[in-house]
């Protein structure tokens, strides 16, 4: 039976059949680095759904996954999602909490605000143990005006404190990221490694650290493998993109080649999510984003 053709009866009707029909598959060799890729980035290439996708990552190399959409996922795609990914022995990253790019919070001392920033991350919790992911993805929303910065970081603080709570019977860690103001989040609180790392260094809990979105501390103000050094005790999670135009490795002028050696050579073992785009359209374009991995990707 071909690939396409067994898959478009359905990803989640099928995911039964994965273990039983035996389907031959040539798999490519597992990349050094974690790399996780997400839904919709191989689409053309893998047609049959969700679960296609999944697959089509593992049989190029790929052993990790993150999905920023997860939570608005049904339950049943959840569960499929996650069979899978175990039984192809992935792991997952990140899954959104959604507390809020443009929402006044994290700065600020406002009850009600932290109340629904709790709130979305205690429901993100049971999304985060269906699919069995060990991190969730936080933004620190805007900044305050009212208030000195060094309050704001304060407020920070106190409110991560309360989250931690949450998260930490579960083993989840949360993952704070810093978000550049001058090209995507203008008003965004959080928008360095520093500043991520200064917040997480106050919390002192393993199950908060630093989100190091390599594209957004490029445009923040770039030193991105020293600052990985400096903060290398409260990275928690890396996520890549080029810059300009947040595209995959070599269509900007990150050195990832560079980057990703030094990560590996520090030792990082956790996950990199592919956080960014295709510079190209159709299966061509998806090809162009495995073999710029290929590219930059460690030697082992």
């Amino acid at each position: 039976m071909e690939r396409r053709d067994f898959l478009a009866k359905g990803a989640v009707a099928g995911i039964a059949g994965w273990a039983g029909m035996g389907l031959a598959r040539e798999t490519s060799e597992a990349f050094t680095l974690n790399y996780a890729p997400h839904f919709g980035m191989f689409r053309e290439s893998a047609p049959g759904g969700l679960l296609d996708e999944l697959q089509f990552a593992y049989d190029h190399g790929f052993r990790a996954w993150e999905d920023n959409g997860m939570s608005a996922r049904s339950i049943e795609d959840q569960d499929a999602i996650a069979s899978l990914m175990q039984q192809l022995g992935m792991r997952m990253g990140v899954v959104s909490a959604k507390t809020g790019i443009k929402e006044l919070n994290f700065a600020s001392k406002d009850e009600e605000a932290w109340k629904v920033v709790l709130d979305q991350i205690e429901s993100t919790v049971e999304v985060a143990k269906r699919v069995n992911a060990g991190y969730m993805t936080l933004v620190s929303g805007q900044v305050d005006p009212r208030w000195p910065r060094e309050i704001q970081f304060a407020n920070c603080i106190e409110l991560l404190r309360r989250a931690v709570e949450i998260v930490e019977p579960h083993n989840i860690t949360m993952v704070m990221e810093p978000l550049n103001r001058f090209q995507n989040h203008p008003g965004s609180f959080l928008q360095t490694v520093t500043e991520g790392y200064l917040i997480c260094k106050a919390v002192d809990h393993p199950n908060c650290k630093v989100l190091y979105d390599l594209y957004h501390q490029q445009i923040a103000g770039g030193n991105l493998i020293p600052l990985f050094d400096l903060c290398r005790d409260q990275i928690g999670y890396l996520q890549a993109g080029d810059n300009p135009g947040r595209k995959e490795p070599g269509t900007g002028e990150i050195n990832y080649t560079k980057v990703f050696q030094h990560v590996h050579e520090a030792g990082f073992d956790g996950i990199v999510g592919m956080e960014h785009g295709n510079s190209m359209k159709g299966v061509e374009g998806e090809q162009a984003v495995i073999d710029a991995y290929r590219a930059v990707d460690p030697a082992g």
